[in-house]
């Protein structure tokens, strides 16, 4: 089982691309970012995770700019998105933007993709709640048309484009692979349907979640070995915790077990020494494996 770290990337914490390069020098194979392209101020959605919605949801780089930095600093790492909120973004310029990623950094990029949970947000991108996963599941077989074929052309519901000329190509064949959060049934039907691989939010009930897609995954012809699952925002040790510690070891242990390909382990919205702190504590986690 592969680890890497999952961070809000924010103009006031750790430089993202400093930090790829200290996660990169301890060994971590992956480094994913999130995105939220602004909060709208009237917050009528509720946070999921309760309460008042952190400071780093206000302040995230643009994941596509950040993890440019990051790739350019590093050499090995992998870099991704857990998750794109890619039912607000542009069809055409997402092609470009991934493809253009994925070739500067000789196809180290990882793409996860998620629906969203904030209707302000995508109400503010002419998104209606009820049809956010419809445009994505259109939005990946339009990319994966631009990204593969040398002239393309959609026709969708909400995506529709006679044929195009879209360049460059990714240099992952046939294109970088597609992982898709959430939790629910529907979304494994939709992993199976048209991604590569799933990537629900920890901590959580693997051996159920697991037996939940091989069942799905052979309803749809699928093999489960074939969509590999990645499980991301683990808890962050931000301070000297046993009680923690132990939770993540017993975590990453079930999760080894259960077949799960990689866990992306959190680093706290934080200065340099917080982060590097946490980074030392997270070794006793990666000689587990």
């Amino acid at each position: 089982m592969k680890i890497g770290a999952f961070v809000f990337p924010t103009d006031y914490s750790f430089p993202i691309h400093e930090l790829a390069v200290e996660l990169e020098d301890r060994g971590f194979e992956s480094m994913m970012v999130c995105e939220h392209t602004h909060i709208p101020a009237s917050r009528k959605t509720p946070w999921p995770g309760g309460g008042e919605l952190p400071k780093e949801y206000y302040h995230t780089y643009d994941p596509f700019v950040g993890l440019s930095f990051a790739a350019n600093a590093t050499s090995r790492i992998l870099i991704g998105t857990s998750v794109c909120l890619i039912a607000q973004r542009d069809p055409f310029n997402l092609a470009k933007m991934v493809a253009s990623l994925d070739s500067l950094s000789k196809g180290r990029f990882v793409f996860g993709i998620g629906g969203g949970w904030n209707m302000d947000e995508m109400e503010n991108h002419g998104i209606k709640h009820h049809s956010r996963f419809k445009i994505l599941e259109e939005t990946v077989l339009a990319l994966k048309a631009l990204w593969t074929e040398e002239k393309s052309e959609f026709h969708g519901e909400f995506i529709d484009f006679d044929t195009v000329y879209s360049f460059p190509k990714p240099s992952q064949r046939p294109h970088p692979p597609i992982l898709l959060g959430g939790q629910t049934d529907y979304t494994l039907h939709r992993v199976a349907r048209f991604c590569d691989g799933w990537m629900p939010i920890g901590p959580m009930d693997i051996e159920d979640g697991m037996n939940r897609l091989k069942r799905i995954a052979k309803d749809h012809g699928k093999d489960i070995t074939k969509l590999p699952v990645t499980v991301f925002q683990m808890p962050s040790l931000t301070r000297d915790s046993d009680k923690t510690k132990n939770f993540n070891e017993s975590m990453l242990r079930r999760y080894q077990a259960a077949g799960v390909d990689r866990v992306l382990l959190q680093i706290p919205t934080a200065d340099r020494h917080i982060c590097l702190k946490v980074l030392d504590s997270y070794s006793s986690l990666t000689d587990l494996l």
